[in-house]
C-alpha cells in the first residue's frame, strides 16, 4: 500500500479526500513521535476542549511517559546505554548526515558512508531532530531503517521500480525509431523527399536532446522532485499520441513529432537520478546498465514492432502503436511508482508533522536549501554552465564529442538499414524491421560483458583498494573504443551481393557491444570527475549527442548513396580510429587534466575517508558489482 500511496494516483487520492486514506506512519493512531536533539518528546497538537482529558486515554496521542517508555525499549533493543537523543556529532555522526546521503555523489566518502549506512540499518537506530542555532527542528528520517528511504527499500519495491524506469525508457526511446519503417509512407502522402521524410525522426531525437536542458534541473528542485517532471510530461506525451497519428499536415506531423521528444525526456534526462535515489554506490553501475540496455533497446525494437503492421495497415499503423505501448506503462505508472527523491520525501514529512504537532519551526533540511534556491541562477547554469565546462575542460570536450560520434553512429543504422538489407538483399518492410533484433542482441551481449567485468574485477577492486582514480574506469572503453572501427569495417564491406547478409550483422553486433561498453565507461567517468556538474554535464552530452545524431539521420543515406556503404563507413570507421587516441590519452593523462581544471575533483578524494567509522567494519563487497 505504501508504494500506491506515494504514486501519483495514490497522492491525488489524498488530495480529494483530505488525507483521510492511504495514510503515512506519523497519521496512524499510536505512532510515536521522534524526539528533539535536547531529549524532549515530539508531541501531537492536541485541541482546547480535549487537554483536560488525560493524553494516555487518546488514541494516537500517547503520553510523554509513554514516549519515554518507547523510547527506553528502543534503546534497549538495540543494547545501547547512551539515549539516542542525546548523542553528540562526534557520537554518532550518522545520525546527523542520512538525509544528506545524496551530497556525496561518486566519491569515496560516498561509498565509505553507504557502507556503514548498510551496517547501521541492521540496527534500526532511532534518530534524533537536530536542533538549528536558528531555533529551527531539522526533520529526518525516524530511523536509520526508516521504510521511507528510497535506499531503505527492499530489494523487491527497488526492482518494481527500476522495471518501471526501463519500461518508460524503453518507449520513450522506442517513439524515435518506430516512425522510421513510416518514411515511405510519409513520402507517398505529403509528396517530400527522403531527407524531409527522416524529419520526423530527426527532430524526436532534437526535442529529447533539448529536454534536459529544462528537466534536469527541475527535478532537482525539493518541492518538484522526480514525480513532479514525470507524472505531467507523460501524460501530455500520452495525449499528443492520438493528434500525432492522425494529422493530416506534415508540418504539424513534424511540430507534434518534437513536442513528443521533448516530452519524452525526463526519464531520459532524470532516470539514472531515481535510480541513483534508491541504490547504493557500490551497486550503482550494475544497475545502470540495466537501463542503459533499456536505453539502446528501445530504437532497437522501435521498427521490430511497426514492420509488419505498417506493412499490412499503412504508415500511421507505427504513430498509433507507440500508443499502445506507452499507455499501459503509463498506467502502472500512476498507480505504483513512488517518489524516489529524498529531499521531496523528508519535505512532503515535515508538512504531514507540522500539522500534527502545530508547530512552524519544523522543516526539512532540502525546505531550507529550496528558500537559497536562485532559480534564475539555477536555469543559467543548466544552459550556459555546461557549454562553459566543454570550452574550457579538454577531457569534457573529448567525451562530449566522442559520445557525440557514436550515437551518430548508432542512429545512421536506421537509414543505411534499407539501403542494405532492402536494395541490396531484398528484404521486404517486415524483414527489414527484424533485422533490428540483432542491435538488440548486441546490447544483451555488452551487458553481460560489462556486468562479468564488475562482479569478478571491478567490485572485488573497490573492496580492495576503494573506487581509485576516475581513469580507472576507462579500462573497458580501451578495448570497446578498438572494437568499433573493426565492426564499421566489417559492416561496410561485406554490405554486398555474393556475402550472405549474417556477416554484415555480426559487424552491427561488434559495433553496439563497443558502443554499449564506451557508454558506461563515459557515464561513470564524467559524475566522478565533475561530481558538483553531474547534472548539467550529463545534459549537455545529452545535447550534443542528439544534435549529432539527428544531423546523421539526414546525412547518412545520402553519403551511403553517393559514396558507397563501404567507402561510407570507411569514412566513420576513420572517424572512430581518432577517438582510440583520445580515450588512451584520457586514460593516461586524465589526472594532470584535472589538475589544471578548475571544474574537477582533484586531490586524493579517492582515497580519503572523511566520513568517520564505526567502531565495526562494513562487510566487504567482494563478489559485488561497484
Amino acid at each position: 500500500m505504501d508504494i500506491i500511496r506515494d504514486a501519483p494516483a495514490g497522492q491525488f487520492l489524498r488530495w480529494i479526500t483530505k488525507n483521510r486514506i492511504l495514510l503515512y506512519p506519523e497519521e496512524k493512531e499510536g505512532f510515536v513521535l521522534p524526539r528533539f536533539e535536547s531529549g524532549a518528546p515530539l508531541k501531537r497538537a492536541v485541541p482546547d476542549a480535549e487537554q483536560s482529558g488525560s493524553d494516555s486515554d487518546e488514541p494516537g496521542k500517547p503520553a510523554p511517559d509513554h514516549e519515554k517508555d518507547d523510547a527506553q525499549k528502543m534503546e534497549l533493543a538495540e543494547g545501547s546505554s547512551t539515549p539516542p537523543s542525546r548523542r553528540t556529532a562526534e557520537e554518532d555522526p550518522l545520525s546527523l548526515t542520512i538525509s544528506r546521503q545524496r551530497s556525496l555523489p561518486w566519491t569515496q566518502n560516498r561509498l565509505s558512508f553507504d557502507q556503514q549506512l548498510k551496517l547501521e540499518k541492521t540496527k534500526s537506530k532511532p534518530i534524533s531532530f537536530t536542533n538549528s542555532a536558528d531555533g529551527t527542528i531539522l526533520v529526518d528520517w525516524y530511523t536509520t531503517d526508516d521504510p521511507d528511504n528510497p535506499q531503505n527499500w527492499s530489494q523487491g519495491k527497488k526492482m518494481f521500480v527500476l522495471v518501471q524506469i526501463c519500461l518508460y525508457t524503453f518507449a520513450m526511446y522506442g517513439g524515435s525509431s518506430i516512425y522510421v519503417v513510416s518514411e515511405g509512407g510519409v513520402m507517398a502522402r505529403f509528396g517530400v523527399g527522403q531527407a524531409a521524410a527522416a524529419l520526423g525522426l530527426s527532430v524526436y531525437v532534437i526535442g529529447y536532446g533539448l529536454g534536459p536542458l529544462l528537466f534536469a534541473p527541475l527535478c532537482e528542485i525539493p518541492a518538484i522532485g522526480r514525480n513532479g517532471v514525470y507524472t505531467p510530461t507523460f501524460t501530455l506525451f500520452i495525449i499528443l499520441c492520438a493528434p500525432t497519428a492522425v494529422v493530416d499536415n506534415f508540418g504539424g506531423l513534424l511540430v507534434l513529432r518534437f513536442l513528443q521528444g521533448f516530452l519524452s525526456s525526463p526519464c531520459l534526462a532524470n532516470g539514472a537520478a531515481s535510480i541513483g535515489d534508491m541504490f547504493p554506490l557500490q551497486l550503482l553501475a550494475l544497475y545502470l546498465s540495466c537501463w542503459t540496455a533499456a536505453c539502446f533497446w528501445g530504437p532497437t525494437l522501435g521498427p521490430v514492432l511497426a514492420s509488419f503492421a505498417v506493412t499490412a495497415e499503412g504508415w500511421r499503423w507505427s504513430l498509433w502503436e507507440l500508443l499502445w505501448l506507452s499507455a499501459p506503462i503509463w498506467a502502472v505508472y500512476l498507480i505504483a511508482f513512488p517518489e524516489t527523491s529524498a529531499p521531496n520525501i523528508l519535505r512532503r514529512r515535515a508538512q504531514r508533522l507540522r500539522k500534527l504537532t502545530d508547530r512552524t519551526d519544523l522543516r526539512s533540511q532540502s525546505e531550507i536549501d529550496q528558500e537559497h534556491m536562485n532559480y534564475v541562477a539555477i536555469f543559467r547554469d543548466a544552459i550556459i554552465k555546461p557549454v562553459e565546462i566543454m570550452i574550457k575542460d579538454t577531457a569534457v570536450a573529448y567525451t562530449n564529442i566522442y559520445s557525440a560520434l557514436l550515437y551518430g553512429i548508432y542512429y545512421s543504422f536506421f537509414e543505411a538499414f534499407p539501403l542494405v538489407y532492402i536494395a541490396i538483399y531484398g528484404f521486404n518492410l517486415g524483414e527489414l524491421g527484424l533485422t533490428f533484433i540483432s542491435i538488440g542482441v548486441a546490447t544483451v551481449i555488452g551487458l553481460i560483458i560489462y556486468v562479468v567485468y564488475l562482479a569478478l574485477y571491478l567490485g572485488p577492486d573497490i573492496a580492495k583498494r576503494g573506487l581509485r582514480a576516475p581513469e580507472h574506469r576507462l579500462v573497458p572503453a580501451l578495448f570497446s573504443v578498438c572494437s568499433l572501427p573493426a565492426g564499421l569495417f566489417m559492416f561496410g564491406w561485406t554490405s554486398r551481393h555474393g556475402i550472405h547478409w549474417m556477416a554484415s550483422l555480426i559487424g552491427v553486433i561488434i559495433v553496439v557491444i563497443s558502443n554499449f561498453i564506451t557508454f558506461q565507461c563515459i557515464f561513470v567517468y564524467l559524475p566522478m570527475s565533475y561530481p558538483q556538474y553531474t547534472a548539467s554535464l550529463m545534459a549537455s552530452n545529452a545535447l550534443f549527442r542528439s544534435l549529432f545524431a539527428a544531423g546523421c539521420v539526414e546525412f547518412s543515406r545520402p553519403m551511403l548513396r553517393n559514396l558507397g556503404i563501404g567507402p561510407g563507413n570507411s569514412l566513420l570507421a576513420g572517424l572512430a580510429m581518432v577517438g582510440v587516441v583520445g580515450m588512451f590519452a584520457l586514460w593516461m593523462f586524465g589526472a594532470k587534466l584535472r589538475a589544471k581544471s578548475r571544474f574537477a575533483v582533484v586531490g586524493g578524494i579517492w582515497a580519503e575517508k572523511s566520513i568517520p567509522t564505526t567502531t565495526q567494519t562494513p562487510e566487504p563487497a567482494t563478489g559485488r558489482a561497484g
